[in-house]
């Protein structure tokens, strides 16, 4: 039975498999992400993963589960959730940790059954294939998207409608929505005929992969396994319909549709392709929400993009390249940077709002 063991705590399975060697070396490592886009056909990982030790009498999430960060996640649901200080608090592992804790909350592991060892071990997965280097495309993000649909999530009007299944599409999706980004967008894909660009035929080409990288981890993992075949496809397809709509060119298209709906006043959650529809949006805004965060987080969100937009200018630079908007560091200036945040955040969070007080 799926439910029949009783494992330690997150934290606990992250040091467990450090000390027993768990931890790849950053060569390895590095091969392994080269090698990241065969996994939806390739076991290129098998042997990876979280050690789990051996059973005991610990919960899910103890009372004195890390302390302080503990503390935080009583406040999960807050705008203001610094994830800046919780990614510290867990030792770099704030999207494992948040996401165990929100499949308590919603009891997701004893609804679909799953299976611990392989819920860490998928979730270890996803982290760890985020890249640290990135300033700002890493594991932290996507723990700051995650938490941001929570957010989304459990706003009373959305909550009450929502089926088991769409959360865990909404959580799983902005879990992974990001993963194994290389720090570059698109057009430096396609200008450097990178073999993710070809695979994907140019066409939202960093999102396919994040979604396929995704389905490769719950295969591999066998986190669905146990469930019926054609409902497991059916998570995967849904899993890759949300992550997709964060391709930023898509923008426009589900703006449009989204207005249809508000002024046709057809709305309706009780459907389930119109639920997915709203977390296709929820989603959209989670991922650039950001810049609508306190100013103390904003800004740290804001230097970091900036960053990530400048080592992609260098790099251009480098290669003779036409340099990308926003990435010459000559050039522009952080406010600019931060100014073009603040719209793109403007366009999503109008639609934002018009989620809730549209439903």
């Amino acid at each position: 039975s799926h439910t029949s063991h009783d494992f330690t705590n997150p934290l606990t399975l992250l040091n467990a498999s450090a000390q027993q060697g768990g931890v790849e070396s950053g060569t390895r490592r590095k091969v392994k992400r080269l090698l990241s886009f065969q996994r939806y056909c390739h076991d290129s990982r098998l042997l990876r993963g979280l050690v789990p030790c051996a059973p005991g009498s610990l919960h899910f999430l103890d009372d004195d589960y890390l302390g302080q960060a503990a503390h935080m996640l009583s406040k999960v649901g807050t705008w203001n959730f610094d994830i800046f200080l919780f990614d510290r608090l867990t030792n770099g592992n704030s999207l494992v940790t948040l996401m165990c804790h929100l499949f308590n909350v919603y009891d997701l592991v004893h609804h679909f059954q799953l299976d611990m060892v392989k819920l860490h071990r998928f979730l270890g997965m996803v982290q760890e294939d985020y890249h640290s280097h990135n300033p700002y495309h890493n594991a932290v993000h996507a723990a700051d998207v995650t938490q941001a649909m929570y957010c989304y999530l459990k706003e009373p009007r959305l909550a009450e409608q929502l089926s088991p299944l769409d959360v865990f599409l909404g959580l799983m999706a902005a879990a992974a929505h990001d993963v194994d980004h290389p720090g570059v967008n698109q057009p430096f894909l396609i200008k450097t005929k990178h073999h993710l660009a070809s695979l994907y035929q140019n066409t939202s080409v960093l999102e396919s992969h994040h979604w396929r990288s995704t389905v490769g981890m719950l295969r591999e993992s066998g986190l669905l396994s146990h469930l019926p075949a054609d409902m497991s496809q059916d998570i995967e397809q849904q899993l890759g319909s949300l992550i997709l709509a964060t391709d930023i060119s898509r923008q426009n298209e589900f703006l449009l549709t989204f207005r249809e709906h508000l002024d046709n006043q057809d709305l309706d959650l009780q459907l389930a392709s119109h639920r997915h529809f709203i977390l296709q949006i929820a989603l959209k805004c989670a991922d650039v929400c950001n810049p609508c965060r306190v100013w103390e987080l904003s800004r740290q969100w804001s230097e970091r993009v900036c960053e990530e937009f400048y080592r992609q200018g260098d790099l251009e630079r480098q290669f003779d390249l036409e340099i990308s908007p926003l990435c010459n560091q000559q050039a522009d200036s952080v406010p600019l940077c931060f100014l073009v945040s603040e719209y793109l955040c403007f366009l999503y969070i109008k639609t934002s709002s018009s989620v809730i007080f549209s439903l």
